[in-house]
């Protein structure tokens, strides 16, 4: 075994079709392009979206819709879901720490309350928003809404 006789694995090896070389080749003359037309040309590429002149889909269709820039998009938590919480841990304040180990948001989450569900102890909630029958359930259930 030496260099002289090392020779790469059977199949790996492909030769490039060898394209313009004359009628003998089977490849010469059109080079497999096919005659005339844009796709035959040198420097040819397709742009995005071009259907052969005819008027694009995503011109002939006009704009629409509205993106608000400035929606402000918080995560919803009920207060059947504050409770359980509550109830597992054994607490009374509750805030977006101990939301957060719960794994009920991500740190980049900000938390709104909502009223669905009851909430039985007293409890103090603090959270980014409430929805007013969440705030309304929590003061009747003595405790406080705290907004940070």
């Amino acid at each position: 075994m030496d260099l002289s006789n090392l020779k790469p694995a059977e199949g790996s090896i492909k030769t490039n079709k060898r394209l313009g070389r004359g009628p003998g080749s089977g490849k010469g003359g059109t080079s497999t392009r096919g005659h005339k037309g844009a796709k035959s040309r040198s420097g040819y590429s397709r742009k995005i979206g071009f259907e052969g002149g005819q008027m694009p889909l995503q011109r002939r269709l006009p704009k629409f819709g509205f993106k608000n820039n400035a929606r402000v998009e918080y995560k919803a938590i009920n207060l059947s879901s504050i409770q359980a919480l509550a109830d597992a841990n054994k607490l009374e304040k509750i805030g977006i720490e101990e939301m957060i180990a719960a794994g009920m948001i991500a740190k980049k989450h900000l938390v709104k309350i909502l009223g669905n569900g009851q909430l039985t102890s007293k409890l103090e909630v603090a959270a980014h928003a409430f929805s007013k029958s969440a705030e309304e359930a929590i003061v009747a259930a003595g405790g406080s809404a705290v907004k940070l």
